[in-house]
C-alpha cells in the first residue's frame, strides 16, 4: 500500500503549499469519505513533521481503514456518530489542543454521501483550531460498490489537491455545517450535486 501511494503523482498550486505545508498551527482537515485513500500520501508529503490523527469508524468495516492508516504512519482515533461518538470527538479535541493535526470525514461513516454532519464543526469549535477543507481529484481511479463509491486511484496516476481555510466567523455561524458542505462540494467538482454523475475539469475526472 505504501508503494501504491508513493507511485501517485501529486499536483497542487503554490497557494496550497503555503496553507498546508508552511503553517505550524494545529489543523483540522476535512474531506469527503471517498477521498480517504489519498489522505495518507498527502499527509506524509506535505506535513511530515505533524502527526495526523484520523477519526475512523468504530465498526468492523472501519478496521481495514484503521490498519491502512496505521501502516502508512498515521494515527487513528476510533469512533463515529453512532458508536463512541462523544469519546471520539473528545479524543480529537485533545489531539488538536496538544498541537497535532486531525482529520475527519463529515459524511462518514455511512453517509448520506456528500452530506456534512455536525461533528467537524463541533470539534473545531471546542478545540478552537483552524479548519482546512480538502479538494482531492483523481486523474484515474477505480470506484468501489460502497455507499460512497470509494475512489482508489490507479497506480502511477495523478492526484490533484486544492485546499481552503475556513474563516473562523463562518465556523461560528448558525449555518456553519451548510457552509462547510458547500465549500467541500466546490473543491471536489467532478461530482454533481446529486453526488455521482457529474464531471469536472479534464484533469479531475474519475473513471
Amino acid at each position: 500500500m505504501r508503494a501504491w501511494g508513493a507511485s501517485l503523482r501529486v499536483h497542487f498550486p503554490e497557494k496550497t503549499r503555503l496553507i498546508v505545508a508552511e503553517d505550524e498551527r494545529p489543523t483540522l482537515f476535512v474531506l469527503w469519505h471517498n477521498r480517504l485513500f489519498a489522505a495518507a500520501r498527502l499527509a506524509r508529503l506535505l506535513r511530515p513533521s505533524h502527526p495526523l490523527h484520523c477519526l475512523v469508524s468504530a465498526s468492523k468495516d472501519g478496521a481495514w481503514l484503521a490498519a491502512f492508516f496505521e501502516s502508512a504512519g498515521l494515527r487513528v482515533v476510533r469512533g463515529s456518530s453512532s458508536r463512541g461518538g462523544r469519546e471520539a470527538a473528545s479524543a480529537l479535541v485533545d489531539v488538536l489542543r496538544s498541537g497535532h493535526d486531525a482529520g475527519i470525514t463529515p459524511d462518514g461513516p455511512r453517509g448520506p454521501i456528500y452530506k456534512c454532519k455536525p461533528g467537524a464543526v463541533v470539534v473545531a469549535r471546542r478545540a478552537r483550531v483552524r479548519v482546512v477543507v480538502l479538494g482531492i481529484c483523481y486523474e484515474k481511479a477505480w470506484r468501489m460498490k460502497s455507499w460512497d463509491r470509494f475512489g482508489v486511484p490507479c497506480p502511477f496516476s495523478s492526484v490533484y489537491l486544492t485546499v481552503e481555510e475556513i474563516d473562523a466567523a463562518a465556523l461560528a455561524a448558525d449555518n456553519a455545517c451548510e457552509h462547510l458542505e458547500a465549500r467541500l462540494r466546490a473543491l471536489n467538482p467532478e461530482f454533481s450535486a446529486a453526488g455521482l454523475s457529474g464531471q469536472g475539469g479534464k484533469k479531475s475526472v474519475i473513471i
